[in-house]
This record gives structure tokens, sequence and C-alpha cells, in this order.
């Protein structure tokens, strides 16, 4: 298994190019030139994907679950013993450490599908006597064609974490990943292929989202929508989904807090701090943007953090020793820098970082940035307020809990917060307190797949992971038997 300079699009079965003909670049941030390309596949493409899914599901919808399970830890097994091949291909795709793809993105790839294939075995549902008279029990059935849209800041790990429930649980699926990171999804098709999938369960359309996405979101025969990437999407999605009453899942945007107490054990939270901070250069929609620190630790904390931050190396992703890689794309990186000096204008003081990062050669033209660590930014500022999606940090310092509280809950947005202190009362306060989808106390990213994933205000509609997977890819039947 390798990758191609030409992705195809993966349509009932087979390895096809789009209906038309024409393609997409697909740019390497490593280096800022073209290395391969996407099919720049539209409605027809969707339509024929759409067409492939809707003959495939009556056939999977009815098999048995252990045939199900089996081809899914096929599938799992192909991706682990060709961990190399998709790591690298996940770094030279998005620009990301070839360490983070290897440790990260590619294990926890295999993972979601090992983990939905068993959990889809022990899944159960409900039942109520009512006695002397019936029993009722619920029926949990496929919905049917899912479209499933992920984005390029975790391209496999994300595309995975949707397309292996619905499938687990009897869906066919049409899924489109980011044009920015295709690669993996292509690989992901051959290692479909290899494990005997059967055709049309799967299908997997590149290509833009105005034009491939939306013309799986809009097709009536698509009956549920699993989305995660920017708010402003996911309410163009809502727009056109909710009238046709499809079943939503949104996975948004974030300004996530980070919450400080004195009191805390500092070395670890010092660690982690910096990983919330910079993982995957930011473009991590739980990384901690906002760092809010109480005031008798501030001094020491912004010092360490800067000096931390400072030590960080950005480079090439193939190189063992990078940190930090290249930003996904030029106007990815445009958007970061425009933040940087919007920043500036609303008063805040960029402490370290925010500079453009040139290495020689063949590197030249990649689009790598120095980590940023910025201070005095008003709460209610742009800033402070809006998702920059890259290796930005601000940091204040608050007086009292209450003081955290407000500032924590003081966007838009309500995707996950961290809480560092000693004190198990003070941090149960704020976890039911703070306005989020997930709280982690004294630790960042640790992740049960077992738990809900997602988010409230602007952060999206719905929960991904574990038992809310299955239950959203289901539709529930109440049947009641009378006896009495």
């Amino acid at each position: 298994m390798s990758p191609e300079k030409y992705i195809k699009n993966y349509i009932g079965g087979a390895l096809v190019p789009a209906k038309s003909g024409a393609y997409l670049d697909n740019i390497t941030p490593a280096t800022g030139e073209v290395y391969s390309y996407l099919p720049d596949s539209d409605g027809e493409d969707a339509e024929a994907a759409i067409a492939a899914a809707a003959k495939a599901a009556a056939e999977w919808s009815h098999a048995e679950p252990r045939t199900r399970f089996r081809l899914l830890m096929r599938i799992a097994d192909i991706i682990e013993q060709n961990l190399e091949v998709f790591a690298r291909a996940e770094a030279t795709d998005s620009g990301k450490p070839v360490t983070m793809a290897r440790t990260v993105d590619i294990p926890r790839s295999q993972s979601n599908f090992r983990f939905f294939a068993t959990a889809a075995l022990q899944f159960s549902s409900e039942s109520h006597h009512m006695p002397g008279t019936a029993i009722n029990y619920t029926l949990r059935q496929p919905v049917g064609v899912v479209g499933c849209i992920s984005p390029w800041n975790l391209p496999l790990y994300l595309f995975t974490w949707k397309i292996a429930p619905a499938l687990a649980m009897g869906n066919t699926v049409v899924a489109k990943p980011s044009e920015l990171t295709p690669m993996t999804a292509f690989l992901l098709s051959k290692a479909c292929m290899e494990a005997g999938l059967p055709a049309g369960v799967l299908n997997i359309v590149h290509g833009l989202g105005p034009k491939a996405g939306q013309a799986i979101v809009a097709h009536p025969v698509v009956k549920a929508i699993s989305f995660t990437g920017g708010t402003e999407t996911g309410r163009h999605i809502a727009a056109t989904a909710a009238p046709m009453f499809k079943k939503l899942s949104l996975e948004l945007g974030g300004k996530n807090p980070n919450i400080i107490f004195a009191d805390c054990d500092f070395d670890e939270m010092m660690v982690q701090t910096l990983r919330s901070s910079f993982s995957n250069s930011g473009q991590i929609c739980l990384c901690g943007s906002r760092i809010l620190v109480e005031r008798p630790i501030y001094e020491r904390f912004r010092d360490e953090l800067v000096k931390r931050t400072q030590f960080l190396k950005v480079g090439p992703p193939m190189a063992e020793g990078s940190d930090l890689g290249a930003l996904v794309s030029e106007a990815h990186r445009d958007k970061v820098e425009s933040y940087l000096q919007l920043a500036e204008v609303e008063g805040g003081k960029i402490l370290c970082g925010g500079s453009r990062v040139e290495l020689p050669g063949e590197h030249a033209g990649g689009y790598y940035l120095r980590p940023a660590v910025i201070e005095g930014l008003a709460a209610e500022c742009r800033a402070n307020q809006e998702e920059i999606f890259g290796p930005v940090v601000s940091i204040a310092p608050f007086d009292t809990e209450a003081e955290a509280l407000q500032l924590a809950n003081g966007t838009a947005y309500g995707l996950s917060a961290t809480v560092w202190t000693q004190d198990i009362s003070r941090a149960q306060r704020m976890a039911e307190a703070l306005q989020a989808g997930i709280v982690w106390i004294n630790c960042w990213m640790l992740r049960d797949l077992r738990t809900p994933f997602g988010g409230v205000k602007n952060s999206g509609m719905g929960r991904e992971g574990g038992q809310e997977a299955l239950r959203f890819f289901t539709e529930p039947k109440n049947i009641c038997i009378k006896y009495g």
C-alpha cells in the first residue's frame, strides 16, 4: 500500500476519478509545493456515491453483527500493519510532525475501528414492563445512508471517528474528507478494498465543500449528517439539513479556557499546558487558547511559559526532532498572522513568537510559524473571542474563583475547559459551572472512547463517542406486545 500522485474517489467498491475528469492541486505544507492531485468532485459524483450506498444498505443493515465486526477489525489490522505508510502520508499532507502522526493520529484511527466494532456487539436496548398487560422494548435500527464530513487538522483520526460507528451499526456511508488533507482517506479506501468490505458500504468522495460536501448534505436519500469543522460551515449545514429533518451531529469551533489556580502541581501543569497550547501547532479544537492564571503565580507562570515556548523547535514534518511542523496551508498561515496583528492593535503584547520560520532548501516555501504567547488582551477583544486555530495563546491573571469563571464562560463557544487545582471542592464547583461539553481537571486530552464528546453554545450540537455515537447512527423504534 502506498500513496499515489492521482488520488481517486472510492465509489461502489472501486477507485474512480471524478466524472468531470477535473483535479485539484494537493499541496504539502512542508514545502508549499504540489505533490499530488485529488478529484474535483461535484454533484454527479456525490449522486453516484449515494446511489451505491443506497444499493448496499439493505444487505449491510441485515448483516450479522459478527460479520460487520470482523470486517471492521480487519480494516483496523491493515491500518496498523501499514502504520508508517499512513503516518508519513499524514505528515506530508497536513504538515504535522511525523512523530505525532505515528504516535497519535494513526494509532487512534485504527483504535476507532476496533472500539466501535466491539461496542456494537455489546450495544443493548431498553425494555419496559407493564405488569400483567404488555412488554415494551426498543428496537434500534440503522438510519440508512449517512453523510460523514471531516476536517483537516486530524484527518484520518476524525474521519474514522465518524465512519466506524456508522458502519458498525449497519449504516452505509458517503464520506468527504477535507480537500486539504485527502491522502490518508485515499489509503483508507485501499484498506477497505483489501479487507473485503462489500461494495458501496463505504464511499469516499473527494473535493470542495460547496460542491461535493453540499451535494451530500442536501441529498434527500442521506438521512443523517455528522460534521466536524468551523462554526460558520456548521451553521450552513444546519440551514440545509434541518428543514429536511435530517439527524445532525455538529462538532464545531472552540475558544477553550485553561484555568490555573495557585495551588496546582506547577511542574505537571506546565508540561500539560505547553501541550494544550501548541500540539499540532494549535490546530486542535480542544487546545487551550485562553490561559487564565491566579495572580499569585501569574508572573512565574508567564516567564516559564515564554521560556518553554521559545525552546520548541519548529521544523520539517519528517524531522524526528520537530516539535511543531508547518501550518496546513498558506491561507491558514495568513489568517493566523492576521490575528497576531489584530492582537497588537487591540493592545496585546506578543511576548514571544509569531514570526515566520525560514527553513533552508526544499522547505523554504513551507508554512512555518513560531508559537506565540500574548499578554494584555482585554477579555472582550476579537483575538480573545474568535477561534484562531493556530500556535497562539493569550494569558491573563485573575483574582477570584468567580472572576475566573466569568472569564472562562465569556465567549460564544463552549467546547472544553481545563482546571488546574489541588482543591477537589473547587474543582467540582468549577466543573459544574463551566459552560463546556468537556472539562479536564489536572490533565488535558486524556480521552476515554466510551465518553460523550461535543460542545455547547456555538461549539456545536449533539455528541460523538461511545454510546452517544451508536445512538446517533440508529433510530429507536418502540415495540409493544400485549399479553394480558
